[in-house]
């Protein structure tokens, strides 16, 4: 097994953990009784997991679907090119959407995500980002419920990878270089 890179704490399990309680109330109070919760995969699993406990917790018992989008590969900068991998199994149709992702970055793939759930009927998309990198964005685009403003800085744990590692750190760092 190779060594393992240095990795910065950013955002720590506890900071997080409280975070998502308090995005769950709010996600509650703004939402209709008739909403799905859609985690983009692959990087939103971890999150989504948590906040789907703490909506029960605060009182939302919705239905919950998967949509998977790609616009990474195995680089640590966006393609600009969006394709879904996995599509909706169940249909959204005159629903209210808690579209949820880790990270809002360029906003290439939550506004094209959005659109796609609005033109197949979605009465409404909200967006839920854990991380929001407002100085990245190329499209004019907010999330309605953030987790936490970061700096430009390539970010991982807590889902989020580089090149399909690191995903499972409980926490949200960023890989020591050494420079």
């Amino acid at each position: 097994m190779s060594a393992r890179p240095e990795i910065a704490v950013r955002i720590s399990s506890a900071e997080i953990a409280a975070r998502i309680e308090d995005m769950a109330r709010d996600i509650c109070e703004a939402m209709s009784d008739d909403t799905m919760v859609v985690p983009v995969l692959t990087g939103s699993f971890v999150f989504a997991a948590d906040l789907i406990r703490a909506l029960a917790r605060a009182g939302a018992d919705w239905p919950l679907d998967f949509i998977t989008l790609s616009s990474y590969g195995a680089g640590t900068e966006s393609s600009g090119q969006v394709r879904i991998v996995r599509d909706l199994a169940m249909s959204i149709e005159g629903k209210d959407v808690l579209l949820v992702d880790d990270i809002l970055d360029t906003g290439r793939t939550l506004t094209a995500a959005r659109q796609l759930l609005l033109d197949r009927g979605a009465r409404a998309v909200k967006l839920c980002a854990l991380l929001d990198k407002p100085s990245r964005r190329l499209v004019a685009l907010e999330a309605d419920f953030v987790g936490f403003s970061v700096p430009d800085e390539f970010l991982v744990g807590y889902g989020l990878d580089h090149a399909g590692r690191h995903r499972g750190l409980s926490y949200i760092g960023v890989v020591e270089t050494g420079d």
